[in-house]
């Protein structure tokens, strides 16, 4: 019998390791707990910031790190070395679709606009019904309140349907929001709100 494919978690997190310990402290967590769950992580690559302490943490737990870099960023990122499966592709559009092929569920850490940008790219596609996967913030030290308040603004404003909100899982917890994880149910909620008018 083949050997089940291991389940992979795709977790955008900031080149910087921020300006708090909690951010560096519960990266690593996070990756001390995929490997007690015996979940892989997919991730940019990087030995720095916050993604280079989460990739650590799950090599020294014992645990599988796939790293995605494009060419043009393996020396400016500095490409982690050390990892189960390095893998160097031609541009960022392809590193993105990869490592979403790869993923069974996505997790941001506190991070800048890449965070941002990379993780509500697979929150328009879920929203849209191109994946089913779950999308959660890592809410260390309230790091995501103001986009929370950001979102709700947009659903009062109708620019986003209310039923969405809830394909964004919170949790400031690594274990509670894994446990989220498990428990799943992916929604299927028309994106229009107003569709006569499109």
């Amino acid at each position: 019998m083949a050997e089940l494919q291991q389940r992979r978690i795709r977790v955008f997190a900031g080149s910087s390791q921020g300006s708090q310990a909690e951010y560096l402290s519960t990266a690593r967590e996070l990756g001390q707990e995929l490997t007690r769950r015996r979940l892989g992580l997919v991730y940019g690559g990087a030995r720095v910031g916050l993604m280079g302490a989460l990739a650590d943490a799950v090599l020294a737990a014992g645990g599988h790190v796939t790293g995605v870099m494009p060419e043009a960023l393996v020396a400016k990122e500095v490409a982690h070395e050390g990892l189960s499966d390095l893998r160097i592709v031609t541009s960022m559009h392809v590193r993105k679709a990869l490592m979403a092929d790869l993923a069974d569920g996505f997790i941001a850490l506190p991070g800048g606009w890449g965070t941002l940008e990379e993780f509500f790219e697979v929150l328009t596609w879920a929203q849209l019904g191109l994946h089913q996967k779950p999308c959660g913030l890592l809410n260390v030290l309230d790091f995501f309140d103001g986009l929370l308040s950001f979102i709700d603004h947009s659903i009062a404003e109708r620019f986003v349907k209310e039923g969405n909100r809830s394909i964004v899982l919170v949790s400031n917890s690594p274990q509670a929001l894994l446990d989220q994880f498990d428990g799943y149910v992916p929604r299927v909620v028309d994106k229009w709100i107003d569709r006569a008018s499109t």
